[in-house]
């Protein structure tokens, strides 16, 4: 009963109750080569699983551990359903992907497909391959990354960086595996230098009855280090890279070396994938002195946002984790999310005030800069609140991420300015990701719902009875017929955007489509900092000063090492690394020194 049920349809014909197809016995010789052409795994782990693991009559209820795969490359924890399992269908590979024998994303040939593309089972017969002369003619396009559409929402419409249009990796032969990450083709490093601005910042002690009070200098991370269940189901992102340095076993070692080797005190990290967090990050840093807080993505979504901070230099005040997804809201039904920890600074030298830390994943969709909007807004609604001081200001900030919006569009100034005139924005410019946005829906005013409790200063409104919101939307306020927001933090970038020896724009992530800046540190700028565009002569006794920066580069460098990932970068994003000083609270008058 069972194998009826689930009897399959595969292009166009029938298969038996044994899930095999009428004419082909799994004990004929030509099993094997038949798995072999459908472009399956090795015909001969298919076989033993199928052989072992399903006779008739088998009911596929729970999966024995020892069948679990071993292949961790590629691999993700997904999330168990309660309904058991589909017995595997040996001629698709959905079916065998479902019960987790095989791994997520399996290609043969290097990174082939994603998951979405392997999923249809009855799609059209692929178009027969040209003669090897056409292909060679064609310019060899490397069988790891074949070329298809990205999915909706993620095209960028100015094409790929045309230094990486013929950008394509070694092709493999057919019927091998690529080589392992040591035989890699070598590329040169990417070179990066820190940037000192310390000079231009007042670094002398204050004195306090008789005592000098030394700033507190500290380094902040943030860095995207690219999910590995994101990277395997959006493979045509990475046609330019050699397959063997996209595997996760290559790519761990490499970005926790290059955290160990910045060691920054706090570090703000982005699509960082639960098991992976949970079995190899989070063990690794924690023997490195960290403490680390993290933050999944709401839904089946496998990555999420972590904060970490190195204990001996800062002590955790409060922790606030924040969702995006409202339900009953329809603009916020995406599942991205923040995570915000205010942390007080360990100095037996001086009394120091919090710092309020925030990081999170904005929504990438660049036609939808309705929904960045309202998230941001959420986060900053919530950092007011977790930062707020007994005398109403606010202790100093940093506002740490991927925002998935270009320096200098609105949203950018939204951040910087504190405010933003939205009257007649189309909301596909709001990100600036695309230069010609497609569709030209106007941003309603307001944007997000009064029922959200978010005023149009990104605060939170005062508790109201459902009754009272719906005679408030009645009446419409002011706040809220006005095509404008606004926000109290007051926020600079650490970054400029343009490097200083040739004026070209900064690059924070590239890949095969794009190579733009999206990753951002805004922090709260004291008087005087150097980014504030002020004197420094009077050491601030609020907000923090820049002290130095890790350079970024332009197209050119990353052109040199074959773009992002490559063999010693192993995300598609850089790490933004600074340096801040903190100065003790001036109206402290009795220091205890331990």
């Amino acid at each position: 009963m069972i194998r009826g049920r689930y009897m399959r349809r595969h292009h166009g014909r029938h298969t038996n109750g044994n899930n095999v197809r009428p004419g082909v016995s799994p004990n004929h010789p030509m099993f094997s080569r038949y798995l072999n052409t459908v472009g399956f795994p090795p015909a001969q782990t298919v076989y033993y699983h199928w052989r072992h693991c399903y006779q008739p009559g088998h009911v596929w209820w729970t999966q024995p551990s020892h069948l679990q795969h071993r292949w961790s490359s590629f691999s993700t924890v997904r999330h168990p359903s309660s309904r058991p399992p589909r017995p595997p269908d040996p001629y698709n590979w959905s079916s065998w992907r479902q019960t987790e024998i095989l791994p997520h994303t399996q290609p043969r040939r290097g990174l082939q497909l994603s998951a979405g593309l392997m999923d249809r089972s009855n799609s059209e017969p692929p178009k027969k391959r040209k003669r090897s002369s056409d292909w060679r003619q064609a310019g060899e396009k490397s069988q790891c990354s074949p070329e298809r559409s990205p999915p909706k929402g993620s095209r960028n419409p100015k094409g790929s960086p045309e230094w990486l249009q013929n950008v394509t990796c070694t092709p493999v032969p057919p019927g091998k595996f690529p080589s392992s990450p040591n035989q890699s083709p070598s590329t040169p490093e990417l070179k990066r230098h820190w940037e000192d601005l310390s000079h231009l910042c007042n670094a002398a002690p204050s004195v306090n009855g008789g005592r000098q009070k030394w700033p507190f200098d500290f380094s902040v991370m943030s860095y995207n280090i690219l999910s590995q269940d994101l990277l395997c189901d959006n493979t045509y992102l990475y046609r330019h890279s050699h397959p063997p340095i996209l595997d996760w076993r290559h790519r761990y070692p490499n970005i926790i070396k290059e955290l160990e080797q910045h060691s920054a005190d706090i570090m703000c990290l982005q699509e960082v994938q639960e098991d992976h967090y949970k079995q190899q990050i989070k063990p690794s840093l924690e023997s490195l002195g960290y403490h680390c807080e993290y933050k999944r993505r709401t839904g089946l979504k496998p990555d999420g946002c972590a904060v970490v901070f190195k204990r001996e230099r800062f002590s955790l005040v409060s922790c606030h984790p924040i969702e995006y997804f409202q339900r009953g809201i329809p603009l916020l039904d995406r599942d991205n999310v923040g995570l915000i920890v205010l942390l007080r600074p360990i100095d037996p030298h001086c009394s120091l005030t919090n710092i309020c830390v925030a990081n999170t994943h904005l929504l990438y969709n660049p036609r939808r800069g309705d929904i960045k909007l309202a998230q941001l807004a959420m986060l900053l609604a919530e950092i007011s609140r977790v930062a707020q001081l007994p005398d109403s200001n606010v202790c100093p900030v940093l506002l740490c991420g991927d925002f998935n919006s270009v320096p200098w569009s609105p949203l950018y100034h939204f951040i910087r300015d504190s405010r933003l005139e939205y009257d007649g924005l189309p909301i596909g410019k709001v990100s600036g990701q695309e230069e010609n946005p497609r569709g030209q829906r106007i941003l309603s005013v307001p944007i997000w719902p009064r029922c959200l409790g978010i005023s149009q200063q990104c605060l939170y409104e005062s508790q109201t009875t459902d009754s009272d919101l719906r005679d408030l939307e009645r009446a419409e306020p002011d706040g809220f017929t006005k095509a404008s927001i606004e926000h109290c933090l007051k926020l600079t970038s650490a970054y400029s955007h343009y490097l200083k020896e040739s004026s070209q724009p900064e690059i924070t992530t590239c890949h095969s489509r794009t190579a733009i800046t999206v990753d951002y540190i805004f922090y709260s700028a004291a008087l005087g900092d150097v980014m504030a565009q002020a004197e420094c002569s009077v050491p601030p006794e609020k907000g923090l000063q820049l002290l130095g920066r890790l350079s970024l580069v332009g197209e050119d460098e990353l052109q040199k090492v074959n773009g992002l990932p490559n063999q010693h970068n192993s995300s598609d994003h850089l790490p933004l690394l600074t340096r801040f000083r903190l100065h003790p609270r001036a109206e402290q008058k009795h220091l205890q020194v331990s």
